[in-house]
């Protein structure tokens, strides 16, 4: 009679990994994140997309890259709000201008 401790155990189909990035994640830095940051000086809003795209990438993959993505996230949130000001802010003039009795726009 064999002893119940050397009954061959089952081995799981599968191992999970441990926490953080899975066994050969790339480690570079995400390629999007620096996009981000390029494209928060040139584009904002694309900055804003590509940087939340790129920020979900970064935590599903482990990459590089966070705090250019954030940085370029900040910097077109930023700059958005900037060019909205100034097209409300212009608007305005224009509208205050044109209602002045005196002036050729009326």
């Amino acid at each position: 009679m064999t002893a119940p401790d050397s009954a061959p155990q089952p081995q799981p189909a599968y191992q999970a990994y441990p926490a953080g990035a899975p066994a050969g994640a790339p480690t570079g830095t995400n390629p999007l994140a620096i996009v981000t940051l390029i494209a928060a000086f040139l584009v904002p809003i694309a900055a804003i997309i590509c940087g939340h795209i790129a920020l979900g990438q970064i935590r599903r993959t482990g990459q590089n890259g966070h705090g250019l993505a954030l940085t370029g996230l900040i910097l077109g949130y930023v700059f958005t709000a900037f060019w909205l000001l100034f097209i409300v802010l212009g608007l305005i003039g224009l509208a205050i201008g044109a209602s002045m009795p005196d002036s050729s726009y009326s």
